[in-house]
């Protein structure tokens, strides 16, 4: 909700286009109208007031105020002071942008506005954020030109007389303060000094910004600029006026910075949320958006599809010796590897199976046969890539095509990389437990102690990757069950900023999505299920393998074995230490092989070899047969994102 108090210079609008209507006779009657409180049930798009274009102002300065109780009134007075001092009386007016306080600002501010007819007061029950106060505040303004700075005054106000002709003489479209030009640099405790620096670094090697300082919080508008830029800035937080900077030099508006006196006043710590995970990810967007996204083309997509598949391969030879591949498959049975091969495709129509029932539970409906070139072309990524970061292709390809927010796409991800580990490490229990019952597992333990290089390491991985699986899963569980909101708590331990609000929106969505897959028992059973079935194929896959050099082992041990070391080579595969885990994987099941059976580790790094880089091919060729078919690759899936409807839940109809 939204509130507006004090002198009304403009018209009550009902939308956005009726701006610049004219209002004869209406601006005096509204001058003399008692003070009005407008409830709007959207604080996002609400605004009270408009200027008429027959009572404009030449400057409106909007003063951002988020618990300002201490030195709101001064700041107000000497701001008044300031502008009567260079500025006629009645071509000006300030308004106090106070964005969901919960102290004393509202009152305060109340009153300067019933006190001053040069005062306006703007207020939301709801944080809009910094950028979100700051915009429609300006929209509502009646100025021509648009100032803001900080309410501390940390800047020098002997500026503002020079910040607000800069705009008004016709020199500048856009004009900031700044604390970093050289000859004139502030001085700046290192630990806001320093990552000052490296940000406003970041925002010129990235997004080709000429300033020193976006920043400093000492900025002003004109009022044309203001409307062509505003649409395309979509950060509502601390980037704002960073994005409006680097879009209107982008847009060719002559954008004015000169150096300010400035004294660091108020918050000097470093916000984990609001500077690492806030500012960092809106550099990586916009980049995308300027630099990246133009530049695609459905013939650029193509190539980087080939590409991406190529560069699968090239790395795959980086960790495998195709030599010994290629000689272990001589001796091996081809008929037995064939029936591997097969086995492994069989899987794939089940992973698009699962992906649909757990899109599914999130409201969301596509069809099989898209949705498993989808994971065909995540999971080629990720042999390319470490960390994953092949999901995050799947995470756009879903949006583009299907229409499904982030938040839903990696919360769907999520999933079912959950229910992978937890239906791994049960199959890798179950097995353990049979070998606990037969007495084998102290010789595993020694083995696996004695163990040097990747095979150890890989254990340790799977190990731990399992306790991280059930930790999750019990996290996930207790926040469902507690009526506290656990996330939003703990996102403000770490930060009280009105960023913080949004990333434990986010997060909230994410986990809530997570919970929502796994909330029913039919969703559960039938994901659960598939998920069995794609890991015991994956299994069975590596035992004809297995097979196929002859170990001579019973078919009871042939089973477990295979059961448990590609169980725990596919644990050890999840900690991102290498693309597609290739070297983590063969090393586990190396050990575990030799471990539990008389075999050697000639044969069983062999098989484990082969059992590999069968799966990863099969997956290279499907990831770019799919990239082909579908015509879903990463960059032709981000290009077509422009299309698809932001803020929506629905997904869009595909062709």
């Amino acid at each position: 909700m939204l509130l507006m108090s004090g002198p009304r210079r403009g018209t009550k609008r009902d939308s956005p286009s009726e701006r610049d209507a004219p209002a004869a006779g209406d601006a005096s009657a509204a001058r003399d109208a008692p003070v009005e409180h407008e409830d709007q049930s959207n604080a996002q798009s609400s605004e009270s007031n408009v200027r008429p274009s027959s009572d404009s102002l030449d400057v409106s300065v909007v003063l951002p105020a988020y618990n300002e109780e201490a030195t709101i009134e001064a700041t107000v007075e000497t701001t008044l002071r300031t502008l009567d001092s260079f500025l006629d009386s009645g071509t000006y007016e300030v308004i106090v942008a106070e964005d969901g306080c919960d102290d004393r600002t509202p009152e305060i501010a109340d009153r300067l506005a019933d006190a001053d007819d040069r005062v306006r007061h703007f207020h939301s029950d709801e944080r809009l954020g910094r950028g979100g106060a700051l915009e429609r505040a300006f929209e509502a303004a009646n100025g021509d030109v648009l100032v803001y700075f900080d309410t501390d005054l940390a800047t020098d106000m002997r500026h503002l007389e020079t910040l607000v002709e800069r705009i008004r003489s016709g020199e500048a479209d856009v004009a900031t303060g700044s604390r970093w030009l050289p000859g004139n640099v502030a001085e700046r405790p290192a630990k806001r000094g320093v990552p000052s620096r490296a940000y406003n670094g970041l925002v010129r090697t990235f997004l080709g910004s000429d300033l020193r300082d976006h920043q400093c919080g000492f900025k002003a508008f004109s009022r044309e600029a203001f409307e062509a830029l505003r649409e395309d800035v979509e950060d509502e937080h601390w980037f704002w006026d960073t994005e409006m900077l680097v879009r209107a030099q982008r847009k060719g508006y002559e954008v004015a910075e000169f150096p300010v006196d400035w004294t660091p006043k108020g918050d000097t710590k470093v916000d984990l949320v609001r500077d690492v995970l806030g500012m960092g990810s809106q550099i990586l967007r916009t980049w995308w958006q300027l630099s990246v996204r133009p530049r695609l083309s459905r013939r650029v997509g193509m190539v980087a599809g080939a590409g991406l598949a190529i560069l699968a391969l090239v790395l795959m030879t980086q960790y495998i010796d195709f030599g010994a591949v290629l000689s272990e498959m001589g001796e091996a049975d081809p008929v037995l590897v064939a029936a591997g091969v097969f086995v492994y495709l069989l899987s794939w129509p089940l992973r698009g199976l699962r992906y649909r029932d757990i899109l599914s539970e999130l409201g969301f409906r596509e069809r099989v046969s898209f949705l498993m070139g989808a994971v065909f072309i995540s999971q080629t990524g990720n042999l390319v890539f470490p960390a994953r970061a092949g999901d995050l292709i799947r995470a756009y390809v879903v949006k583009a095509r299907c229409g499904i927010p982030y938040p839903s796409g990696f919360a769907s991800l999520a999933a079912e990389r959950v229910f992978d580990l937890l239906t791994i490490a049960t199959m890798a229990g179950v097995v353990l437990i049979g070998y606990t019952v037969t007495g084998q597992t102290a010789e595993l333990a020694r083995t696996v102690v004695g163990a040097e290089g990747a095979g150890r390491v890989a254990v340790a991985v799977a190990v731990a990757v399992s306790l991280a699986a059930i930790g999750a899963v019990g996290v996930i569980a207790l926040s469902a069950r507690s009526d506290r909101d656990l996330v939003t708590a703990f996102v403000h331990r770490l930060s009280t900023d009105s960023y913080a609000d949004f990333v434990a929106g986010v997060i909230g969505r994410f986990v809530g999505d997570l919970q929502t897959v796994a909330g029913t028992r039919e969703g559960f059973a039938r994901v659960g299920v598939t998920s069995v079935l794609i890991w015991t194929l994956d299994v069975v896959t590596a035992l004809f393998v297995l097979a196929a050099f002859d170990p001579g082992l019973p078919a009871v041990e042939l089973v477990a074995v295979s059961f448990f070391a590609v169980s725990v080579g596919n644990l050890a595969k999840v900690l991102p230490l290498s693309p597609g885990g290739v070297g983590l994987y063969e090393g586990a099941f190396t050990l575990l092989v030799v471990a539990l059976t008389p075999l050697g580790p000639e044969l069983a790094l062999g098989a484990a070899v082969l059992d590999h880089a069968v799966k990863n091919i099969v997956t290279v060729i499907g990831g770019y047969a799919s990239m082909l078919g579908l015509n879903v690759s990463l960059t032709t899936a981000v290009e077509e994102t422009r299309d698809v409807r932001e803020g929506t839940d629905e997904p869009v109809t595909l062709d």
